[in-house]
């Protein structure tokens, strides 16, 4: 029985490992080889009585154990030695043979039960149906596991295909210096159970790889690669260039008829924010400005302000693969192609989002999300009497309003919600 025990455990501890890759692999395969050493000695231990060891030495006469008479009862030993002929008694002063045979018989009859044939059955079963449910993409099976190079022809087209969950694909776009806020996003992800449905667009080979070491399939890298470096300056041109690579990237899930969520990963998740995109609007979005609004405020593209412009949040979007979603989307990339990035101007995308969203007004079903639910840095982080006043509608907190990752790092952990340090366990990737 110990034998089977370990060998169930052996397995579990393999099938875990298949599909939870990110928690500790390296323990797991001690934990494996802990397992399938023990279920190897029980299993000889138990194939090989000890009668087998007196075969080896005729010499000297066996000596039974002393529980042997648990193992053969009086009857059977009385029918074990009428059965036994004669001459071979007087022949063989010990019947070594006919004695191991039936303890062997009995051992073996006592392993095939029907008790622990069900139950070996039964695991059988178990655990072709778990493989079944280890629904990894076409390459990634423990059996043919890519190796590092073959990440580089993972195509968008197939990871969305993995991570797409009910027709919705949540994506973010990291380079290696954002890896830990990469995992504070998730995090907060996680704990709302919509990390399945991540994908990350990673910007450099080092996140390509990093990411799918510990989460195999969840990270694509669509060429050239950018300097990891420079790519995480806000304000730099590669800054630049990865916010209007991102666009094209929805563009290309919406054209394979999935929903996708865009964020940011210096945002939080407090609560599920998919009750909030109920109806059939083509684009939903956040305002980005820190002036209170009303909690019943209008839902639509807010009016210009005093500047003669709106400023709604490009870093959490919400599309929907509609024509017309696909139209804003293509007009957004059309004004980043006319928005050239210049230094003193240190641009973002978020201008040409709100000129595209001005310029397609009419044509789609546009809806702004409920600031109170969605506020951004400057109103959330700086404004405690409004905070208080919605206390218990916040959904999803975005860090905008400072530049630099430690200045982040530290704002997060003073409004708790730096979750790495306490709540790694629960990233899919685990503790970076």
């Amino acid at each position: 029985m110990t034998s089977i025990i370990s060998l169930l455990l052996y397995y579990l501890a393999f099938g875990v490992k298949l599909k939870l890759p990110t928690y500790a692999p390296q323990k797991l395969d001690s934990v494996m080889d802990v397992f399938g050493s023990l279920s190897i000695a029980s299993l000889v231990s138990l194939l090989l009585p000890k009668s087998w060891w007196f075969i080896r030495q005729p010499q000297s006469p066996p000596l039974l154990p002393e529980t042997f008479t648990d193992v053969i009862s009086n009857t059977e030993i009385s029918r074990f030695l009428h059965s036994t002929p004669i001459h071979n008694q007087l022949s063989d002063q010990y019947p070594i043979t006919p004695r191991s045979s039936s303890l062997i018989s009995q051992r073996l009859s006592s392993i095939f039960s029907p008790t622990t044939s069900f139950i070996i059955l039964s695991f059988i079963i178990v655990f072709g149906v778990f493989l079944l449910w280890v629904d990894m993409p076409v390459g990634l099976s423990s059996s043919n596991k890519p190796v590092i190079t073959k990440w580089h022809d993972y195509t968008l087209k197939q990871a969305v295909s993995f991570v797409a969950r009910n027709g919705t694909v949540i994506v973010c776009a990291v380079s290696q210096p954002s890896l830990l806020f990469l995992n504070n996003w998730l995090i907060s992800v996680a704990q709302q159970k919509h990390q399945d449905k991540v994908l990350v667009i990673a910007e450099d080979y080092t996140t390509l790889y990093k990411v799918n070491e510990r989460w195999p399939g969840h990270a694509v890298l669509i060429p050239a690669a950018l300097d990891a470096e420079s790519a995480q300056n806000f304000g730099s041109e590669d800054f630049f260039n990865i916010e209007s690579r991102r666009r094209r990237h929805l563009l290309q899930i919406l054209d394979l008829g999935n929903n996708v969520m865009y964020n940011d990963v210096d945002m939080v998740w407090l609560a599920d924010p998919f009750p909030y995109l109920q109806g059939n609007h083509d684009v939903y979005f956040t305002d980005d400005m820190a002036a209170v609004k009303p909690l019943n405020h209008s839902h639509n593209l807010p009016n210009p302000g005093k500047e003669g412009r709106i400023n709604i949040c490009s870093c959490m979007i919400f599309l929907r693969p509609t024509n017309r979603a696909k139209l804003v989307m293509s007009k957004w990339i059309e004004e980043l192609q006319i928005q050239h990035w210049s230094k003193p101007m240190k641009s973002s995308d978020q201008p040409a989002f709100n000129s595209a969203l001005n310029k397609t007004a009419g044509e789609v079903d546009l809806y702004l999300l409920p600031q109170a639910a969605f506020p951004t840095g400057g109103l959330y982080f700086k404004n405690k009497t409004w905070v208080q006043e919605t206390k218990g509608m916040h959904v999803i907190i975005h860090n905008n309003y400072i530049t630099g990752f430690q200045k982040k790092i530290q704002l997060f952990r003073k409004f708790h919600l730096w979750l790495v340090d306490d709540h790694s366990i629960q990233s899919p990737l685990g503790r970076l």
